[in-house]
């Protein structure tokens, strides 16, 4: 049988961390945990950035198992894998760290 280590789980969520470390993936976390799946133009839209830059976001955190891309035509929609990560976004509310 297979046990995870202390050590391991640190190393995951350290991992995960490091995924979201940035403001931009932070909003897109806060943004799908409210409204379940948007495309890439809703969230340019509601972020206010180049399309470019949260493109390269969207496709780094779902290459790191952060976000689900689902395509639709021609438009990709963007969801949260595990919404335990919105737990996150919580804590730092939590904390007043906004």
């Amino acid at each position: 049988m297979n046990k995870i280590t202390n050590s391991e789980l640190m190393e995951q969520a350290a991992y995960s961390l490091r995924a979201i470390s940035q403001g931009t993936r932070l909003c897109v976390i806060s943004l799908l945990a409210e409204k379940e799946e948007m495309n890439v133009s809703e969230l340019v839209d509601k972020l206010n950035c180049e399309q470019s830059l949260l493109s390269h976001h969207l496709t780094d955190m779902r290459a790191k198992g952060i976000l689900n891309c689902r395509r639709e035509g021609k438009n990709c929609y963007y969801s949260l894998k595990n919404k335990q990560i919105v737990q996150i976004i919580d804590c730092i509310k939590i904390c007043n760290c906004i």
